[in-house]
């Protein structure tokens, strides 16, 4: 079973052009036109060893928020598409990752029921670039078009970089342990018989 789904998305205020391997080797090939929002979804595809490739232009100018929601809008997509009728998966998912001072908890559930719980420590945030709040964004789209129970606790941290860069090698790790298949489930893993 191939778990491998690619798109094109074009709105008036992005393009994305992305291609993702549930059963990859961690490649990532990641370019948004914001530098640090691409390294937090190339660590993603690290830690989760999925191959993720995005191309993706917005309206930067205006701010980074479109390019940042429409790039989990459409993770969020694949995601979903890649995983088919979610026989045979795992389902859920758990990772607590330190990065320095700061120790991120992620745990979520491809329950198809979407919601995000994002428990952060305020950091006031100076100058322009990826922060806690689009963070934020990008994972409620991912989690709304995915169909993830996703849950986010940072038990602790001080350094808004430490904090993210945790989050993100969290998702990746739980999500894969959420997508990973096991010979003992033979159908979808739910008392209801779907999912």
């Amino acid at each position: 079973m191939k778990r491998k789904k690619s798109t094109i998305r074009e709105t008036k205020e992005t393009s994305i052009q992305m291609e993702l391997n549930l059963d990859g080797t961690g490649s990532g090939n990641i370019s948004t036109g914001i530098p640090f929002f691409d390294h937090m979804l190339t660590l993603f595809a690290v830690h989760g060893f999925f191959d993720l490739m995005i191309k993706a232009k917005g309206d930067l100018d205006v701010d980074f928020h479109h390019t940042v929601e429409d790039t989990g809008l459409v993770l969020g997509d694949l995601l979903y598409e890649a995983l088919g009728d979610r026989k045979g998966i795992k389902r859920y998912g758990h990772a607590q990752t330190p990065m320095d001072e700061t120790l991120a908890v992620v745990s979520l559930d491809l329950s198809n029921r979407p919601f995000l719980v994002y428990n952060v420590p305020f950091i006031q945030h100076t100058g322009i670039g990826f922060t806690i709040q689009l963070a934020g964004e990008f994972l409620r789209a991912f989690a709304t078009r995915g169909g993830i129970t996703l849950h986010i606790n940072v038990q602790y941290g001080g350094n808004e970089h430490h904090i993210i860069e945790a989050i993100f090698k969290s998702l990746g790790r739980a999500l894969d342990e959420a997508v990973s298949l096991d010979k003992r489930i033979h159908d979808v893993r739910s008392s209801k018989g779907c999912i």
